[in-house]
């Protein structure tokens, strides 16, 4: 009988078969597995299998509600994997081989390896009185650290018994059934608490994503919660006999406040009161000073190799990555190119048994073309620095996979990204076997005495002086700048002599006048190490141990994590900020207001990292913590279904603008935004609109719009009462029959002036460009962009010209902007929110005039990689092209595709000719010049312009300040970034 060997990945499987090869025989390579007289091995590629709830008990999509909930499967049903199931199939056949009676899990030495394992043999089992069962075949468990082929060899030597591996599988399979549980009740119970209204306000929950989420809403409400408070440093020259040398007053009696109620922005080197602080700088100018000093030489060592977080970390710092563009740079190094070791692993050591595997990779990096980091290697191997360290080479601190390092092959034709992330990783590889770096560090205490203060003013100075650069030579200019931790006037700088017992003069003083600033908001890199690290804010200690490193998520999963709040609109990017949305603070409440707050605390990983740490040593048995499981489920649906007041309690909102009704102050609640009387406290004139139409939660600034304009959009982020996504303009009418506003969609649907022949007037639009068919102007008009001579006009009643394209196509709003550039240069940017109406999935495009169809048509960025060569490459080289899709507007029926091939405008030259564009006001003017400018060009001038003078809100970005210059354009003193683009339309002519 046959031995089936199941890896985690393919790569794996290949290193398997060639470590076994020398000591069983060679293999057999076919389609999908390897095999010779004893083995058969194979691999998954990740998960193959899922778990899901049985068909009797699950709840589809349109059914959530509280009568349904909760659910609690009493077993679980397993599903394939879309994706893979062409490879579980592949290798179910192997296991259900009859020849083959035994198998040997190989997968990734973990839980998470466990468990792919074991669903994989059970659906090889298949169904029995209606649950999955066990294939029936002896199971045993090879156990790697290390990848070596001598490593791999001794572990078939000491393979583990099924038995020994029971606890950490039950621990792998608990681990997945609560995490369902939790997700799919807690989304399901929130998702129909909020639709209690109406419509389908999804609000999905999780044991990552919502502690992850509260983390950042945590943070914002510091930012919003800080008020600024004014205070002083005393900044001073000394002039010695070398030279001016910096000091920075300080008071060496302050001692940092501790407790609940500290005042965590007190400093020993800040001044609460101007006229002390100018008293200070007054009393000890041109005064005698004396001088203490201390030297004493420092070490930096190299930080340590990278695992997944610490490589997104640095690569979101230095580069600008989010976590998911890292991984994937990452998983393409590691998959297409074999340039780096996996990627998806939270380890920062190396397997003691891989130094002579780190000696061969410095031969290689010191041999190959790359000038800017053979050398460093070559100094390396010269200088014998490659040797074991604790530091490096420790087998306790490897966990599923080791840390990431460059392999035994030379990479040729990276991408730049992906060039600049293999740099990342060899530079640290190489750093952190070369030398510590060594600086002296010089601590100056300058001391003026004056008769008011018989101890006198004390003024510090610090210096940082390199010695031996160690380590930093391999990254040069850019680590010597990274780690001197220069701060203004007292830090990192060279420090003119001072003689022993010399007297200086206090040459120059001055108080520099200064506010404190609030905590900075998260990027993904301080995110990532939050996440990472949440284990450390919780108080108990047994549940602080359990989650030790682990934190919230695993390396692989916290990209997943927050692309999946970015998805669900809970937070957005602005730069490298992270920022949570309205929706994010309406689930906190809801959260908090409902008592379930365990939902969003690190604490609830911590106990369940503790519990199932218990289930691997055979401490806990899986039935007990899955009981608990659904006791905290239960729970939680409890409190949504029976809670039972109008609101629920939190900080809200005052809208600035008044009820259209009555005038009245418009408030935020829970639910709604609604008049409150003329006084703010009394119950209104009945006016109000939902807070989440659709399932979309407004920001405080689109409300504000909304209630100013009575119209904001077209908006993204909507879901219909199925939940599927859409895009809309919403407005508020008045309504004649209850004589009040009410907030209600608009899809642009301007077909009804068409059919019964209403004139249109373009007379106050503003011309987007050329129509491509007949070269009449192009204008916005309903729910479209049309041709001017495409709708009845006073100066041509009956349409000679039928152009028109959708302002929102496929989910895609086509801003003003994007249909000018495609009228005047023949196609858009690439453009990458359009969902396909058959598959539902997101894909990017541009807009393009195809000239020989006749219409707008989409037209697909080429593919980064080159095509695969085939048997039909030669014929494929000659073959006709592809048709272009024809753009379809949102509500447009299916069109049949063109039958000629899309031609491919040219882009037509920019257009310079004078008096291109539009007009600025004398007040817009003065800001960006006189000469006539496009609408788009106007906006990047101004935000240039906000950016370079710093007038984004300190306390909120998406508000702009005026100064004396946009104060005429702006009409206010503070506007939103939402009001802009309507503004500058009322300066251009």
């Amino acid at each position: 009988m046959k031995t089936l060997v199941i890896a985690e990945k393919p790569s794996v499987a290949q290193d398997i078969v060639r470590a076994l090869t020398p000591t069983v025989g060679k293999f057999d390579k076919h389609d999908d597995h390897f095999e010779n007289e004893r083995y058969v091995v194979t691999s998954a590629v990740g998960h193959l299998v899922e778990i899901a709830a049985p068909e009797e008990f699950d709840v589809k999509r349109g059914k959530w509600s509280f009568a349904h909930l909760p659910v609690l499967p009493p077993y679980f049903d397993l599903k394939p994997i879309d994706k893979t199931k062409a490879r579980l199939s592949a290798v179910v056949k192997l296991a259900k081989r009859k020849d083959v009676g035994r198998l040997i899990n190989a997968c990734d030495a973990g839980r998470e390896g466990e468990l792919i394992f074991r669903l994989i043999e059970q659906y090889a089992g298949g169904q029995k009185n209606g649950q999955y069962q066990s294939l029936g075949k002896p199971v045993q468990r090879l156990w790697l650290q290390s990848m070596t082929p001598a490593a791999i060899r001794d572990g078939f030597d000491h393979l583990k018994s099924d038995a020994q591996m029971q606890g950490l599988a039950d621990a792998a399979r608990s681990r997945s059934e609560a995490d369902w549980m939790v997700g799919i009740n807690g989304t399901r119970a929130m998702t129909a608490f909020n639709s209690r209204d109406g419509g389908f306000f999804l609000t999905t929950v999780g044991r990552v994503q919502t502690p992850t989420l509260s983390i950042v809403v945590e943070r914002e409400e510091k930012i919003r919660a800080h008020r600024s408070r004014d205070y002083w440093e005393i900044h001073a020259a000394f002039q010695a006999e070398a030279g001016l040398y910096p000091g920075k007053w300080f008071d060496p009696a302050f001692k940092k406040p501790s407790g609940e109620d500290a005042d965590a922005e007190l400093r020993a080197d800040r001044v609460w009161n101007a006229a002390v602080a100018q008293a200070i700088a007054d009393a000890v100018r041109g005064q005698p000073a004396t001088v203490k000093e201390e030297s004493k030489p420092t070490t930096q060592a190299s930080g340590l190799l990278y695992d997944l977080t610490s490589l997104q970390r640095e690569a979101n710092g230095r580069f600008g990555f989010s976590a998911k563009t890292t991984l994937q740079l990452a998983q393409s190094l590691y998959e297409r190119h074999k340039a780096l070791t996996y990627p998806r692993t939270d380890s920062r050591a190396l397997p003691e048994d891989y130094l002579p595997t780190v000696k061969q990779t410095f031969e290689m990096l010191a041999n190959s073309g790359m000038k800017h980091l053979a050398p460093h290697a070559l100094t390396a191997l010269n200088n014998g620095y490659i040797r074991p360290s604790k530091r490096i080479f420790d087998n306790s601190k490897v966990s599923d996979h080791f840390a990431i390092i460059p392999t035994l092959q030379a990479p040729s034709g990276l991408s730049d990204a992906e060039q600049k992330l293999y740099d990342l990783v060899v530079r640290r590889f190489l750093a952190v076997f070369f030398p510590s770096a060594e600086f002296t560090v010089t601590t100056r205490i300058t001391t003026v005495a004056v008769p008011a203060v018989p101890a006198g003013h004390h003024f510090k100075t610090e210096g940082k002086v390199l010695v031996k650069p160690g380590w930093m030579a391999v990254y040069g200019k850019e680590a010597a700048e990274d780690v001197t931790d220069a701060k203004e006037g007292d830090k990192g700088q060279n420090l003119v002599p001072v003689r022993p017992g010399e007297t200086v003069r206090t040459d120059s003083v001055e108080p520099k006048g200064l506010k404190t600033k609030p905590p900075a908001r998260y990027s993904e890199a301080t995110l990532l190490g939050a996440m990472e690290g949440a284990g450390k804010t919780i108080d108990d200690d047994e549940l602080r141990e359990a989650m030790q490193e682990k934190g919230l998520g695993t390396p692989a999963t916290r990209a997943a994590t927050i692309e999946g709040l970015l998805t669900e609109k809970y937070i957005v990017r602005e730069g490298r900020e992270i920022i949570p949305t309205a929706k994010a603070f309406q689930l906190m409440t809801l959260l908090r207001g409902l008592g379930v707050e365990e939902l969003s605390k690190a604490e609830l990983t911590g106990e369940w990292e503790y519990k199932l740490a218990q289930m691997e040593k055979g401490q806990l048995s899986r039935r007990a913590f899955m009981a608990d499981i659904a006791q905290m489920t239960e729970h939680m649906v409890k409190k949504a279904k029976e809670y039972d007041r109008d609101t629920i309690p939190g900080n809200y909102a005052t809208l600035q603008t008044p009820c259209p009704n009555c005038g009245g102050v418009v408030k935020e609640n829970y639910r709604r935004y609604t008049c409150t009387g003329t006084d703010g406290h009394s119950d209104g004139c009945g006016f109000s609109f939902g807070k989440s139409p659709a399932g979309r939660t407004f920001e405080p600034e689109e409300a504000e719009q909304l209630l100013a304009t009575q119209k904001i959009g077209p908006l993204e982020g909507f879901r219909s009462k199925a939940g599927w996504p859409f895009v809309a303009e919403i407005v508020i009418k008045f309504n004649e029959e209850e004589q009040n506003w009410k907030l209600e969609f608009d899809f642009g649907d301007d077909k009804k002036g068409e059919e019964t022949g209403e004139l249109v007037d373009f007379a106050d639009s503003e011309s987007l460009g050329a129509c491509p068919k007949c070269g009449s102007p192009v204008f916005e008009h309903g729910a479209n962009y049309v041709c001017s001579h495409a709708v009845p006009t006073a100066a041509q009643p009956t349409p000679s010209c039928d152009f028109k394209s959708g302002k929102i196509i496929l989910q895609q709003p086509v801003a003003r902007e994007q249909m000018h550039k495609l009228l005047t240069s023949g196609k858009t940017d690439l453009l990458d929110k359009f969902v396909s109406m058959r598959t539902r999935r997101a894909f990017k495009a541009f807009l393009a005039w195809d000239k020989e169809a006749g219409k707008v048509n989409f037209e697909f960025a080429p593919s980064k990689f080159p095509p695969r060569k085939t048997a039909a490459g030669a014929a494929a080289k000659t073959a006709p092209a592809k048709k272009a899709a024809p753009a379809k507007t949102a509500a447009a029926k299916k069109a049949p595709a063109s039958k000629t091939a899309a031609v491919k405008t040219p882009k037509a030259p920019r257009k310079t000719a004078t008096g291109a564009g539009s007009k600025p006001s004398e007040a817009l003017a003065a800001v960006i010049g006189p000469e006539p400018v496009a609408r788009t060009e106007v906006i990047k001038k101004l935000w240039d312009y906000i950016k370079a003078n710093g007038l984004q809100d300190a306390t909120n970005k998406r508000s702009i300040n005026a100064d004396s210059k946009l104060l005429p354009v702006f009409g206010k003193m503070q506007i939103t970034m939402f009001e802009l683009a309507g503004i500058v339309g009322k300066h251009l002519s």
